[in-house]
């Protein structure tokens, strides 16, 4: 039992490996450690350890892990796109023990109904991962609280779903629900009252190493996965760095779960030569959501002591708060979450062929949301307010590929914003921008916007604002948004399904029991295997996908 840097000589083969200790490994090793303390686990993660980090254990230091060159965090970088004013995509993801729930907003945040019965696949649907889903806010079996921290910021809060509230969408006391939206939420999170962070390390990984009772169960950090190598029994070579004298093969004698992430198990797969590469790019293996979004910046009546500005900018000293356990490090300056749809009128106002990708993706489904809204409250250098929209289903697809068989080849990664030929994205996010202008204008804190963060319309515009107080928008006002939007969109860390669990012969790559098609005793467990979008923040479902996937391997397993 141990977490190590280097792993021990004497470990050269375990019963199962889990590639990747993302936010899913760390439940489902858990989950099969305490089933059968027998079985030898060996959780390989290319980060490092999170344990008792302040930057992890407090969320109200989210930001800093999207800072360029965190350690934290693995940033993929798209091409130059003309569908992006000539910008390269950037999508962010977790490289740390506990992944993407050791350095996200922590909000929680459930899909919709409609999501998950869209993937078609036997056990797992909606009615088949509900009870998995409760394990957490409802304290079913599992060790993570979610609650409404310890710290909030009322009056934004409040003014934000007042003003919501005056344009038809009402407060909501559970948008988590499954089927509920158009209306807004009283946002709550992945942080004890305490104000501490659960990512799935900590309350489930940790613990086990750390009790006696799980003496298998093996973590080795700040290593890599050259790929899976196949004798009679799946074997699994790992690198301590990317020189050839510290290649190690380890064996596994029963099993290998690729856990690496959208962007990390497609990768580790192609190099391990699953699939050939030309035959996957045909193929598309599509990236299939990348949640965009955009933030668009407004003056505030916010004091200092409403905001996380101060903790963004550096005027307050992190160690000074760290030890003075200070309420406001439990905060990720979000208090609340809209998921919204537009109207009729919206969408025939909006083109005929984004009508009809609403009735063939939308109209039957009134769980779908468009868009998911919420206010940030801290933005320097001053006590700003930022609105953050984004579309919870993009049309658009992209693509990741390896380019050669070593780790540090850079691989061919394309996230293809706003790519879609319809241009169906950018007619969202127009309709986003005008709609949170509407909100925003309702709101008694906000006042005006931020230069920099909003297009600029000719002085005579009536988009500034009518003499009624009112928005209009000429085609022109539109064509300003459209390119605007093309310059300033930018990622919110969702990628999903690029491993998508679905037949064969519909370009699937793992079947309902997580296996990979064509290979013995290899599976995935991550989010790369979900079929189509979800209209949520990804931590929950990546959470709920652990517990079903343990759940899989202790009966395959028969660790009882």
């Amino acid at each position: 039992m141990g977490l190590y840097t280097k792993l021990p000589e004497e470990i050269r083969e375990v019963d199962v490996i889990f590639v990747g200790g993302g936010c899913t490994s760390c439940i489902t090793a858990s989950r099969l450690s305490d089933a059968d303390p027998t079985l030898s686990i060996l959780v390989i993660e290319s980060g490092q350890n999170n344990y008792d980090l302040p930057t992890v254990t407090y969320p109200g230091f989210w930001y800093g892990h999207l800072t360029p060159g965190n350690k934290h965090t693995s940033f993929f970088q798209g091409p130059k796109s003309e569908h992006l004013a000539g910008r390269q995509a950037t999508v962010p993801t977790g490289h740390i023990l506990g992944g993407g729930s050791s350095i996200n907003m922590a909000l929680y945040s459930r899909a919709q109904r409609s999501d998950y019965d869209s993937w078609k696949v036997s056990g797992w649907s909606a009615y088949d991962l509900l009870p998995y889903m409760k394990r957490d806010r409802h304290g079913f079996d599992s060790p993570i609280e979610v609650s409404g921290s310890r710290f909030r910021s009322p009056r934004l809060e409040s003014d934000f779903i007042n003003a919501l509230g005056e344009l038809g969408w009402p407060e909501i006391e559970d948008i988590n629900t499954l089927d509920h939206i158009n209306g807004v939420m009283r946002a709550v999170r992945y942080v004890n009252p305490d104000g501490r962070r659960q990512d799935t390390a900590h309350k489930y990984l940790h613990p086990r190493l750390q009790d006696g009772k799980h003496p298998n169960l093996h973590v080795l950090v700040e290593s890599q996965a050259t790929g899976v190598t196949y004798r009679p029994n799946p074997a699994f070579q790992s690198t301590e760095d990317s020189s050839k004298d510290n290649i190690r093969m380890l064996k596994a004698r029963k099993m290998i779960i690729l856990s690496a992430g959208p962007l990390g198990t497609p990768l580790v797969l192609e190099r391990s030569g699953v699939g050939d590469p030309q035959i996957l790019k045909r193929a598309g293996v599509p990236i299939v959501s990348n949640h965009f979004s955009m933030m668009y910046g407004y003056e505030s009546t916010l004091k200092p002591e409403e905001t996380l500005e101060g903790i963004i900018s550096g005027r307050l000293s992190a160690e000074k708060l760290i030890k003075a356990d200070a309420k406001v490090l439990g905060w990720n300056s979000v208090d609340c979450q809209a998921k919204l749809r537009p109207t009729d009128t919206d969408i025939a106002g909006l083109g005929p062929e984004f009508q009809e990708t609403w009735d063939n993706d939308f109209k039957d489904f009134p769980d779908k949301p468009l868009m998911m809204m919420s206010a940030v409250a801290g933005i320097p250098p001053k006590q700003n307010c930022t609105i953050v929209t984004f579309n919870l289903y993009p049309s658009s697809r992209g693509h990741l590929h390896i380019t050669g068989p070593k780790i540090d080849d850079v691989p061919d990664f394309d996230p293809g914003a706003l790519s879609d030929p319809q241009a169906i994205d950018l007619k969202s996010h127009v309709w986003m921008y005008k709609k949170h202008r509407e909100i925003v204008h309702r709101m008694g804190l906000l006042g005006d916007e931020l230069p920099g963060m909003h297009p600029t319309f000719s002085a005579d515009s009536k988009a500034i604002k009518t003499a009624a107080g009112k928005f209009e928008y000429t085609v022109e006002d539109d064509q300003i948004i459209e390119d605007w939007i093309r310059g300033h969109l930018d990622s919110t860390w969702h990628p999903i399904g690029t491993c998508k669990m679905a037949p064969r012969e519909e370009f699937g790559v793992v079947d309902p029991v997580l296996n990979v098609y064509g290979v013995q005793g290899l599976k995935i467990a991550d989010m790369s295997i979900p079929t189509a979008n979800i209209g949520a923040n990804l931590a929950n479902t990546a959470m709920t996908i652990g517990e079903r996937a343990a759940d899989i391997l202790i009966r395959e397993l028969g660790a009882y």
